[in-house]
């Protein structure tokens, strides 16, 4: 082969590379065009891997549906890597200017879709147990199962549940089961109680943990206001401790369920309930609502004080008094005010 022979070849093969570079380099580096699978020019896509699905497979539906211009460069890529077998199932969102390596990151990394839900403090158990059911991309596993037989899913070890999970926000991902969620929240729960627990003020009329959190629960119930807590926990603490009853209109409320429609009447007030404190002594046999860390942590460390009654003023604080004649007084006063 003759000199300009060997010069023409050369600069084909060298053609070649240089085309094969350049689509490798297309293939793996360019924007993916996200337009043909969005609602709207520049809006992220969805897409999903399902459990099961091979390096292939995904590579292949990602090409099927455009995000990828070739398949085989991308599995070329991924194997080169050492990570073909690292990808993982999940939801993942695909923002405008994404490449296909840095697809490949987010999958084999595991940067999934996050999805969020805020248990608020004063729920009920079933109030958070609908709002999970009620969020996006959870499966139930636990609808029509009784709240006794919830707990039991849960090993909590008591029939009712009420009370026994933490009101926080959590994030999952896609296809997260709602016991899933509950046990988590139940962990926090654990958690939180236990460092309050360990770091309790002196002696308190607590028999447990349990009882703290159904004294937290009546705290929660009774006031939005953190600056309040602790004084709301000394009246509850000492009247505890003088034998005297709780006398609170939460308790009383939750004992009525479904029957309370905004108001408290003087024969609800004497109605035996194992929740009417107006009626038992001591703690209601369970919580009444999720407590947040500010009522566990009231209810453990309650102010030093000689309070021993309380009431609303209507403007979301209270009026706290030692003696039965000033709060009676303290009454007549604020009811006047919010009947105004």
């Amino acid at each position: 082969m003759n000199t300009r022979n060997i010069l023409i070849v050369g600069a084909t093969i060298l053609a070649i590379f240089t085309s094969i570079a350049s689509i490798s380099y297309s293939a793996l580096f360019a924007e993916i065009d996200l337009a043909a699978n969005s609602a709207a020019p520049q809006a992220p896509v969805k897409i999903e891997i399902v459990a099961g699905s091979s390096l292939s497979r995904v590579a292949a539906e990602l090409g099927e549906a455009g995000f990828l211009r070739s398949p085989i460069i991308f599995k070329l890529m991924a194997r080169v890597r050492g990570v073909e077998n690292s990808i993982r199932t999940g939801e993942y969102e695909l923002q405008p200017g994404i490449t296909p390596v840095q697809l490949l990151d987010k999958i084999v990394n595991g940067e999934s879709v996050q999805y969020r839900i805020t248990l608020v403090e004063g729920w009920t158990f079933e109030q958070a147990l609908q709002a999970i059911w009620s969020a996006d991309n959870i499966v139930p596993s636990l609808d029509g199962l009784s709240m006794a037989e919830v707990s039991a899913s849960m090993n909590l070890g008591r029939e009712n549940p009420e009370g026994l999970l933490y009101p926080d926000t959590y994030f999952y991902t896609k296809g997260t089961s709602d016991i899933e969620l509950l046990l988590r929240a139940s962990e926090k729960l654990n958690t939180v109680l236990s460092d309050a627990w360990a770091a309790r003020l002196g002696a308190l009329p607590y028999a447990d943990q349990y009882e703290a959190l159904t004294m937290a629960s009546i705290i929660e119930k009774e006031s939005a206001s953190n600056s309040e807590r602790g004084l709301i926990a000394a009246v509850f603490v000492s009247r505890m401790e003088l034998g005297m009853r709780l006398q609170s209109d939460p308790t009383v409320i939750y004992g009525m369920g479904d029957r309370y429609a905004g108001n408290i009447r003087r024969e609800d007030l004497s109605e035996q309930t194992p929740y009417n404190t107006y009626r038992i002594g001591g703690l209601p046999p369970t919580p009444i609502a999720l407590s947040g860390e500010e009522s566990i942590v009231a209810a453990l460390n309650p102010e030093q004080t000689d309070y021993l009654y309380f009431v609303a003023k209507g403007d979301g604080s209270h009026h706290f008094s030692r003696t039965l004649d000033e709060h009676n007084a303290a009454v007549r006063e604020y009811q006047l005010q919010i009947a105004n």
